[in-house]
Parts: C-alpha cells; structure tokens; sequence
C-alpha cells in the first residue's frame, strides 16, 4: 500500500469514526457477506437508493413552500395555499411511511 491509499484509508475510517483495523475488518466481512449477492438483491438496492434520494427531493420542494406560506403568515399575507401544502406534507409523509414499511417486509422476509 502506498502512501496515498494509506491516508484515503485513514480518511475513510476516520469518517466512520472507526479505526484503521476496524474499518478493515468490517470492509472485508462486508465484501464476503457481499459475494452472495444476486442481481435482484442489487436491482432491489438500486431502487431504493433511487426513491430515496426521489423523496430527499420532494421534500425540499416541501420545506421550501413550507417557509414561503410562514413567511406569508408571519407578514399577516393571505396563505391561500396552506392547506393544500399542509396535505402535500401528509402524502409525503405516508409515501416516506409506506415506503419504509415495505423495505422492512422485504428485508424481513429475505
């Protein structure tokens, strides 16, 4: 090991607040845990990464009406919108919910 994979090493621990043996260690247990991997449970991650990140999105849509109906409140402006983004934040925490829920059904029962 040269002396710059050394420190991306040390870096990379250092972030999972672990040490440089430990952080080996889990490394080379995740890889052998890894090698029965089928192509479904990888299809399977992708797609969670993918809505999760599709949600990460939605919700800052979210946040941002969210602090523009405050800002229309807190000026004593009409918020004609509110409820309509008050229920938004409802779908959006019933998708988060449900969305939730299913990864842990599958992961139970894979």
């Amino acid at each position: 090991m040269n002396d710059a994979e050394y420190q991306l090493l040390a870096r990379a621990a250092a972030t999972c607040h672990m040490s440089i043996a430990g952080f080996l260690a889990r490394s080379a247990l995740d890889a052998a845990h890894a090698l029965g991997r089928t192509a479904a449970d990888i299809a399977s991650e992708r797609e969670m990464l993918h809505e999760l990140f599709a949600l990460r999105r939605h919700l800052g849509q979210l946040g941002n009406n969210l602090n523009q109906v405050a800002k229309a409140l807190n000026s004593g402006a009409d918020a004609s919108q509110a409820e309509a983004v008050l229920a938004t934040v409802q779908r959006a925490a019933r998708r988060v919910d449900a969305f939730t829920q299913h990864h842990l059904d599958n992961r139970t029962a894979g």
